[in-house]
C-alpha cells in the first residue's frame, strides 16, 4: 500500500513538500544495494555469465553471513554497512545460476509508450515474440533473477529493472493491485461518458430557462462529445512523452473537469453553459484514448483482451445509463440536477485517482529511476532508453510528431482508415439511435422521463450479454488455439465481429417496425438489446485488433479513432431530431439500419484483406526481424 500511495499523485506531492524525506524509493534508502552486475559495469569489469552469476551469489551469501550489505556509494566502490539485507536482494537459497540478460525489445509497450528499438518485417512475428516474452516473464518473475543491464556504444548503462520480480515493473504488480487500478480507470471512463448523456433529460428545462430551440438545447450534448473527441489529440501525445507520463495528464485534467463542473451546474446563460460543456468534455477526454494504454502497461497479451473488455464496457454503458441516473431527479427537482449529479460522481473518482492511481508507463518509471541512480552514484552513464532515443529532440518536436502521426497513419493506411470510418459510423448511429427513445416510449407507451431512463437498462443487459459471448470466445476458442498452434494472424481477432456485424442491422430494423402503440414495448426493446450486444462485440474486436496490429502507434490510433467517432457523433446528435421529425420513427431508424449494412461488408473485407493491406503499410512493417539497435553493444 505504501508503494501504491508513493507512486500516486498524493505520494508525489508529499515527497515534494517534504523534500523526499518520506515515501522514499529504494535508491533513496540507506540500505539500498545496487545489484552486482550493475556495479561491475560501472567499474568497467567485463561481464560474462560465469563471473556475474558467481559474484552475485557470493555477494548475497557474504552479506547474509556477515549481517551486512554491499552498497554502492557515489565513487563507484563498495563498502559494508551494518544493516540487514534489503528485501529485493536475491535470497541466498534462491541465488540464480545465471543472470537474465534483458534486451531492449523486452521493454515493448503494447501502446507505443515505450522505448522499443527492435522492429520486425512481420507484425505477427513481433506479437508472437511478445507473447513468448510474457510467458517467460511469468515463469521468471517468481525467481528473482538479476537482470544484466545493457550498454551503448557511447558507454551509457541502460537502466532496466533490477530483477525479474522487480516490484516497480507494472507487469509484476499483484493481481489485486492491477485489478484495483483497472477498476479505477473504468470508473473514470464511465463518469466522463455518463456526463455526456446525463444532460439529455435537462434539455426541456434548458429550452424553457433560456428560451432556445430544441436544436440549441441539444447542442449541449453534441458539443461535449466534440470536446472529448478533440482532447485526446492533445493529451494522448503528452501522455506518451516519457518525461511526463500518464498520471500527470490524468490528474491535472480530471481536477479541471471537476472544477469546471461547478460553474456548469450554475451557468447563468446559454452561451456560458455551452462553453463550459465543451470544456468539460475536453478535460475529461484523456481516459477515452489513454485508458487502454494504461491497461496495456500492466497486462500481458493473453490477459489484455479481458482487461480491455472492462474498459470498453465502461465506455459503452456510460452514455446509455446517463439518462437513467437523471431521469427521475430532473422532473422532481430542476434541469440543473443532472449537472449536479455529474459533479457528485466525478469528485469522488478524482479523489480516488489522486490517492491511489500510480504511474503505469514503464518508460517514465525507468526514466525517473535513471535520474535517481545518477544522483546516488554521481555517475552520468546511467541512462534510460527514452533519454537516449530523445536525446537530440526538442520536446516540441516530440509532441508535434505525436500530434500529426494519428492523422498521417489514418490517411495513408487503408486498413486503419476503414477502422476509423467504420467505428465513426457505429458511434454516430449509437448516439442518433438514443435520440429516438423520447419520441417512442412517452408517445406510444405513455412513459415519463424516469421510465424512459429505465429503458436504457437494456443497454446494460446487452453489454453483459456481449461480455459473456466475447469472454467465451477468448476462453474456449482463441486462447486454447494460441497455446496449441501459436500466435495467429491479427485478423483472427475479428472473427467474433463477423456474425455480430449483422446484429446492429437486425436490431435497428426490429425496433423501427415494431415501435408502435399496437405492439408491446418489450418487442422494440428486444431490438435495442440485440443492437447493443452486437455493437459491443464488434467494437471490442476492433479495439483489440488495433493495438495488436499496430502496437507502436496504437495510442495515436486510439486518439484518432476517438476524434473521428466523436466528430460524427457530435453531428449525428444534431441531425437526429430533423431526421426523425421529417421521416418518422420507422423510416428514420430504417435509414440508420441501412447505413449499418456498410459495416457488414466492411468487416468481412477487413477480415479477408486486412493482412494484405498491413503488408503494404509502412506503419505495419519496418526493418529486419532480428535487427539490433544501432546504439546497443552485443554482449
Amino acid at each position: 500500500m505504501a508503494d501504491l500511495i508513493r507512486d500516486a499523485a498524493i505520494g508525489q506531492l508529499i515527497r515534494w513538500v517534504t523534500k523526499k524525506r518520506y515515501l522514499k524509493y529504494p535508491e533513496e534508502k540507506d540500505d539500498f544495494v545496487l545489484p552486482e552486475p550493475w556495479v561491475q559495469l560501472m567499474n568497467g569489469v567485463p561481464l560474462t555469465s560465469h563471473n556475474t552469476s558467481t559474484s552475485d551469489a557470493s555477494t548475497a551469501a557474504e552479506g547474509k553471513e556477515t549481517g551486512g550489505i554491499l552498497r554502492t556509494p557515489s565513487n563507484g566502490s563498495t563498502r559494508r554497512d551494518a544493516s540487514p539485507p534489503p528485501s529485493r536482494a536475491p535470497k541466498d537459497e534462491e541465488a540464480p545460476t545465471e543472470p537474465r540478460t534483458r534486451h531492449s525489445e523486452d521493454h515493448h509497450d503494447h501502446y507505443g509508450g515505450s522505448h522499443e528499438h527492435v522492429q520486425h518485417s512481420d507484425l505477427g512475428d513481433m506479437t508472437a515474440r511478445r507473447l513468448r516474452e510474457d510467458e517467460e516473464h511469468e515463469l521468471e518473475k517468481v525467481k528473482s533473477i538479476p537482470i544484466v543491464p545493457q550498454t551503448t556504444k557511447d558507454g551509457a548503462i541502460l537502466v532496466d529493472w533490477y530483477y525479474t520480480d522487480d516490484p516497480d515493473n507494472p507487469y509484476n504488480w499483484s493481481r489485486n493491485k492491477r485489478l484495483g487500478i483497472n477498476i479505477l480507470i473504468c470508473l473514470y471512463t464511465f463518469v466522463v461518458y455518463t456526463t455526456s448523456a446525463i444532460y439529455t433529460t435537462s434539455e426541456g428545462g434548458i429550452m424553457q430557462r433560456f428560451g432556445v430551440s430544441e436544436i440549441k438545447a441539444t447542442l449541449g450534448l453534441s458539443i461535449y462529445v466534440l470536446g472529448y473527441g478533440i482532447g485526446p489529440l492533445i493529451f494522448s501525445p503528452l501522455s506518451e512523452i516519457p518525461l511526463i507520463g500518464r498520471n500527470p495528464v490524468y490528474i491535472v485534467t480530471m481536477f479541471l473537469f471537476v472544477i469546471i463542473s461547478i460553474p456548469t451546474a450554475f451557468a447563468p446563460n446559454y452561451p456560458g453553459l455551452m462553453v463550459l460543456r465543451f470544456l468539460q468534455g475536453f478535460f475529461g477526454s484523456p481516459c477515452l484514448a489513454s485508458g487502454g494504454a494504461s491497461l496495456g502497461d500492466m497486462y500481458s497479451l493473453m490477459a489484455l483482451p479481458y482487461a480491455m473488455m472492462s474498459w470498453v464496457a465502461a465506455a459503452y454503458c456510460g452514455p446509455a445509463l446517463g439518462p437513467l441516473l437523471s431521469g427521475f431527479a430532473v422532473p422532481a427537482e430542476s434541469w440543473r440536477w443532472s449537472l449536479f449529479e455529474s459533479l457528485w460522481a466525478s469528485a469522488p473518482v478524482f479523489v480516488c485517482m489522486f490517492l491511489f492511481l500510480p504511474e503505469t508507463s514503464s518508460a517514465n518509471i525507468l526514466l525517473r529511476r535513471a535520474r535517481r541512480l545518477r544522483k546516488l552514484t554521481g555517475n552520468e552513464r546511467f541512462m534510460s532508453q527514452s533519454e537516449i532515443d530523445q536525446h537530440n529532440l526538442h520536446p516540441g518536436q516530440i509532441f508535434l510528431d505525436a500530434l500529426i502521426k494519428p492523422l498521417e497513419i489514418t490517411m495513408k493506411d487503408p486498413a486503419v482508415l476503414f477502422v476509423q470510418v467504420y467505428t465513426a459510423i457505429i458511434y454516430g448511429i449509437y448516439y442518433s439511435f438514443f435520440e429516438v427513445f423520447p419520441l417512442v416510449y412517452p408517445v406510444f407507451y405513455g412513459m415519463n422521463l424516469g421510465q424512459v431512463g429505465l429503458v436504457f437498462l437494456c443497454i446494460l443487459v446487452s453489454c453483459i450479454i456481449g461480455v459473456a459471448v466475447y469472454t467465451a470466445y477468448l476462453y474456449y476458442w482463441m486462447n486454447p488455439r494460441i497455446e496449441k498452434f501459436g500466435w495467429p494472424v491479427q485478423e483472427d481477432r475479428l472473427i467474433p465481429a463477423l456474425p455480430a456485424s449483422v446484429g446492429p442491422t437486425i436490431g435497428l430494423f426490429l425496433f423501427a417496425w415494431t415501435a408502435r402503440a399496437s405492439i408491446h414495448w418489450i418487442v422494440p426493446t428486444i431490438g435495442i438489446t440485440i443492437y447493443g450486444a452486437t455493437v459491443f462485440i464488434v467494437m471490442q474486436a476492433i479495439f483489440v485488433y488495433i493495438p495488436l496490429s499496430y502496437p507502436k502507434y496504437a495510442a495515436s490510433l486510439f486518439a484518432a479513432n476517438d476524434f473521428f467517432r466523436s466528430a460524427l457523433a457530435c453531428g449525428s446528435v444534431l441531425f437526429a431530431h430533423p431526421l426523425f421529425h421529417n421521416l418518422g420513427v420507422a423510416k428514420g431508424t430504417s435509414l440508420l439500419g441501412g447505413l449499418s449494412v456498410i459495416g457488414i461488408i466492411g468487416i468481412w473485407l477487413l477480415y479477408f484483406y486486412g493482412a494484405a493491406l498491413r503488408k503494404l503499410s509502412k506503419f505495419a512493417e519496418s526493418g529486419e526481424a532480428d535487427e539490433e539497435p544501432i546504439t546497443q553493444e552485443k554482449n
